[in-house]
């Protein structure tokens, strides 16, 4: 049965140019359209569509507003288009902790034009987001206690009302800190309130340096590192090329580039790595964790967390190969198992948990 899709912009042009190429999928129904966020809420309601397409800036009710009110109405998983610029990236930040679970950027060039790769692209994140997304796993209400010496912000979301559903797989007490050089982080769909609910949780004696890789575009990176460094404890910024590697800090992988991690003696620092051409993941969690073992062995903690695809399994699986550690988010916390569920499938984690439990148990290595 085909996915059913409700179109949200203020754009007459750009809702029918969404159409049309959303209606060129067999598997996807354009069900209706909104032309504002009130239209929109009210639409969700009486449609009770399987995905929706929300655009930011509106009239009457801008999309932010939007996805909060069907939130709590009629959850939706919603797909956000973002505009390509610093403000752009913040507001779609807030979009996402109001409970979208993805976002595409929008390019007047892509949806005018009709070209093949965009138009693929945007079916299948539409697709992906309609089967797999569990709309608010991420931002429940329902706050977890944090560790004593955690820090909380008012705008880092709560503990999935799920986390207690399932017991998560625990095949060790894992390792301790003495045991570490590195903790690498990746995620992609759901993953920026994934990790600022992990990183959140982390005090600023936190004993070792941190590697995040989310599956953002290029202009995305600085600002969600300079959102997530605003909520935690730890120094939070979008690395760049030498940066050392330091306890207590946590650096984001640009977007547009891969991680990489070079040693000298016992210093370790970031090596930028330009993509090669057609690689999907830009950047990639699976380069990051490869990088982190050849330099580190296995003194290295990789914890892969919600997100579309399998980017991770095959760099966890050099790691495990090295001895090393991988933890992963279980599938009732996930906003979309595929990574984590990878990983898990594959027999390479060796910890499945909450998200919550994955902060504490991180913070317990301070």
């Amino acid at each position: 049965m085909a996915k059913r899709v409700l179109i949200v912009d203020d754009s007459g042009f750009f809702r029918r140019r969404i159409k049309e190429m959303l209606s060129s999928d067999p598997r996807l129904e354009v069900v209706g359209e909104a032309a504002d966020g009130r239209q929109a809420v009210e639409e969700a309601v009486r449609l009770k569509p399987d995905v929706i397409t929300m655009d930011i800036e509106m009239p009457v009710l801008d999309g932010i507003s939007a996805v909060r009110e069907i939130m709590q109405r009629q959850p939706t998983p919603v797909l956000m288009f973002s505009s390509l610029t610093f403000d752009g990236a913040r507001a779609t930040l807030d979009a996402l902790e109001a409970g979208a679970v993805d976002f595409l950027p929008k390019r007047f060039s892509d949806i005018s034009s009709n070209a093949d790769k965009a138009r693929e692209q945007l079916q299948e994140r539409v697709r992906t987001v309609a089967a797999g997304a569990r709309p608010g796993a991420a931002t429940s209400r329902t706050r977890p206690t944090p560790p004593p010496t955690a820090t909380r912000s008012s705008t880092a979301a709560g503990a999935a009302t799920r986390e207690s559903a399932a017991p998560a797989r625990r095949a060790s007490a894992g390792p301790s800190a003495s045991d570490l050089d590195l903790v690498v982080i990746g995620a992609s769909t759901g993953g920026p309130v994934a990790l600022q609910r992990v990183l959140s949780a982390l005090p600023a004696s936190f004993p070792l340096p941190i590697l995040l890789v989310q599956h953002m575009p290029a202009n995305f990176t600085a600002a969600f590192a300079q959102r997530v460094d605003g909520m935690s404890k730890l120094r939070v910024r979008e690395a760049v090329d030498g940066d050392t590697l330091e306890a207590g800090t946590a650096l984001l992988a640009p977007g547009g580039q891969h991680m990489g991690v070079r040693r000298r003696g016992s210093a370790l620092s970031v090596r930028a790595i330009e993509p090669r051409d057609g690689e999907f993941y830009k950047p990639s969690v699976d380069v990051a964790l490869r990088e982190a073992t050849q330099a580190c062995g296995g003194r290295v903690l990789g914890v892969i967390l919600t997100g579309m695809g399998a980017d991770g399994c095959e760099g966890a699986r050099e790691l495990k190969g090295r001895q090393g550690h991988v933890w992963s988010q279980d599938e009732a916390t996930s906003v979309i198992y595929g990574m984590p569920g990878a990983v898990a499938k594959a027999g390479l984690t060796d910890r499945e948990m909450p998200l919550t439990d994955i902060g504490q148990a991180l913070a317990r290595l301070a």
